[in-house]
């Protein structure tokens, strides 16, 4: 049983593993406290970059001698393996740590089984602690990890009656000032920023993270089957880097060559490109979280794919009676097929309200097993 001391740690462990968030990819944010003997706080940590010092190494040479006989609270488990960095396992018992806590395992194959080394060291290990906390703050790496595939967050904006833009194509501006600030927020958390053709033309957005100090820029996703980027596109300066995903047919000689532009080809579905080969190749390059800005039709496609893990809405208090709806065709025809969500937070952002919410998991029957024949 983990003390008093020790929750207060983890919970300290998980704030301080928000700090990495959009900087360490394709690695996982991680935090670390570590307690003397007596059970005071003597170091912490987090992970700040990937390659760089992981966060059981950061709170140990801050903690220094004081740490040997103490315990170490870690939001993930420690890794056992050497890339960049060496073990964090071997770094614990080196240092004299007498316990751990962590909270949740590492599912990786590369970098699990830490826990195992250090109980064979000799150190109490303890799992679990806080886990739905630490899972939360990890959740685009962990997701990653489990899936193979990029976390996916769909952020829209919307009027009250749901629409995207007005009639005659107007979108500028729906929702308020703090809205968008808090854009610019998933922006510098995220790894690559995806939009589709249709809101590239409409809105020529930039994509690029404002007003973050000290934000690491996102990559920015274009899917644009036809290859139909304009030379003067905003999304193409040296902002931040950015990816072009054209059809697999599509002629590509008229786009811009520029240093920080690349273009990659991908099979085509019925409408647009495959999702799931847009995914594979953004996983490919590290990417662990993937904001969708896209528009409705890009956004039906992602929903269609069973590839959005969580939406973001933010819905101004504003009606217009008519023009394109926030979502497009999803492959939903009956009720029977709506996708249900479960909202996990509701928070009011000047005059707008922030509505976030998950898919609610359907459970998969499981077909009962045969009798066996006598």
């Amino acid at each position: 049983m983990a003390t008093a001391a020790e929750a207060q740690a983890m919970r300290h462990a998980v704030a301080l593993a928000a700090r990495g968030l959009g900087h360490t990819s394709p690695n996982p944010v991680v935090g670390c406290v570590i307690l003397d003997a007596g059970g005071r706080v003597v170091g912490e940590g987090w992970h700040q970059r990937a390659g760089g010092p992981h966060a059981e190494v950061h709170a140990l040479r801050a903690a220094g001698e004081r740490a040997r006989g103490g315990t170490a609270v870690v939001t993930l488990e420690p890794c056992d393996h050497t890339g960049r960095t060496g073990p964090c396992s071997q770094a614990l018992v080196a240092a004299g740590i007498a316990r751990v806590h962590y909270a949740v395992a590492d599912p990786t194959a590369q970098a699990k089984g830490g826990a195992a080394t250090l109980a064979a060291a000799g150190v109490e290990v303890d799992a679990g602690l806080l886990a739905e906390e630490a899972e939360a703050v990890n959740e685009p790496w962990l997701t990653a990890m489990r899936r193979g595939r990029p976390f996916v967050l769909w952020k829209f904006a919307a009027t009250l009656d749901g629409r995207s833009a007005a009639a005659d194509g107007t979108s500028r501006w729906i929702t308020s000032a703090e809205s968008r600030a808090d854009v610019h927020r998933l922006r510098a958390e995220a790894d690559a920023v995806v939009v589709g053709s249709g809101t590239l033309r409409a809105d020529d957005p930039h994509l690029a993270v404002r007003d973050r100090e000290g934000a690491t820029q996102p990559l920015r996703v274009v899917v644009d089957t036809g290859a139909t980027v304009k030379p003067g596109a905003r999304v193409l300066d040296d902002a931040a880097p950015t990816l072009i995903a054209v059809a697999e047919d599509a002629g590509i000689a008229h786009l811009p060559r520029r240093p920080g532009v690349e273009t990659v080809r991908l099979p085509r579905a019925e409408t647009g490109l495959r999702i799931p080969a847009l995914l594979a190749e953004l996983h490919g390059r590290g990417v662990r979280s993937v904001l969708l800005e896209g528009g409705p039709t890009l956004a039906g496609a992602f929903l269609a794919a069973g590839a959005v893990d969580k939406v973001v809405g933010y819905l101004a208090p504003v009606l217009l009676g008519a023009g394109p709806a926030a979502l497009a065709d999803a492959g939903i025809t009956t009720i029977a097929q709506a996708l249900r969500l479960e909202t996990a937070d509701v928070t009011r952002l000047g005059p707008d309200l922030r509505v976030t919410a998950v898919p609610i998991a359907v459970p998969v029957a499981v077909p009962a097993p045969l009798a066996e024949e006598n």
